[in-house]
């Protein structure tokens, strides 16, 4: 459209709509380009949804977009960030950094791994730990924990994704890892999976939960759990009572702050509505982003 097409490369993952999606729509399970922006605010929403897509697919018809407009690391508020530049090798999950009051950073998840990328990200910050959700977004950790002489951690249930963590957590207690921030295994979507709550604000929600613009609300992945959607009920059960935050960051889906309190309640119903799903098989085509 005018100078702006999504390529064949596009493999529907959702990542380029959360950044514009008055922008960029779903067509026949692709990502297509709806219509121009008109201000410079939407200029930088579709340059954000070009820089953040795994496979690169919104092209200029020029070629290659103007570097200078690449936003990342992105604030979404003052003390978290996204990186951007998702990678292929992490199925396109988002990754973020969260600002700690000491001046230093914790990456959640890893973007694409490059150099140029790790010394950007560390200019918010010292990165301290690499915190991984699960075994799918384990790609590039290694590298980014080095890179930044950071802790690599993952779950024990997905140590064979990265055998060569520092840190392993263990079990399914709840654990301070650092102040302010502590991990929640949530097994279900795979056996590993754990989120990371900060400061009573921040619930860094791997793939165990994400905000759907479709339904308006907190969702699970029902369709695409590698592991166990009654273990995942389970977890929920296990962990809601515990749970506060205000703003849900997810690797895949969209997301979204409400008040702490509104938030309880949608993931309270959450758990009870994921109580009655039962197994399915595998199908990419039934999210509802």
């Amino acid at each position: 459209m005018d100078g702006w097409y999504v390529d064949d490369r596009c493999t529907n993952c959702d990542v380029a709509r959360q950044f514009a999606p008055e922008l960029i729509g779903e067509v026949d399970g692709k990502s297509r380009i709806l219509r121009l922006p008109a201000d410079d605010a939407e200029n930088r929403r579709l340059h954000a949804a070009v820089f953040a897509c795994p496979t690169r697919s919104i092209r200029p018809v020029t070629g290659r977009a103007d570097q200078a407009l690449d936003p990342f690391p992105l604030a979404l508020d003052g003390g978290v960030l996204i990186c951007g530049h998702n990678s292929t090798h992490n199925a396109g999950a988002n990754s973020y950094l969260l600002l700690r009051p000491s001046g230093t950073a914790m990456m959640i998840d890893t973007p694409r791994w490059s150099r140029e990328l790790a010394d950007r990200y560390t200019a918010s910050g010292t990165v301290t730990d690499v915190l991984l959700t699960h075994r799918d977004h384990a790609a590039h950790g290694r590298r980014y924990a080095d890179h930044f002489g950071a802790r690599l951690w993952i779950h024990e249930g997905d140590l064979d994704a990265a055998p060569d963590a520092d840190q392993v957590i263990r079990g399914r207690d709840p654990l301070e890892i650092a102040e302010g921030v502590t991990v929640h295994p949530l097994p279900g979507h795979t056996r590993g999976s754990v989120l990371y709550v900060a400061d009573d604000r921040y619930c860094f929600s791997g793939d165990s939960f994400y905000w759907s613009r479709t339904t308006g609300d907190l969702e699970v992945a029902e369709s695409v759990t590698w592991y166990s959607i009654e273990e995942l009920a389970d977890s929920l059960a296990r962990t809601v009572g515990r749970l506060r935050f205000e703003w849900v960051l997810p690797g895949h889906g969209d997301r979204r702050r409400l008040p702490a309190d509104e938030m309880s309640r949608r993931l309270h119903g959450l758990t009870e509505r994921t109580r009655l799903l039962r197994p399915r098989p595998v199908d990419f085509t039934a999210l509802r982003w």
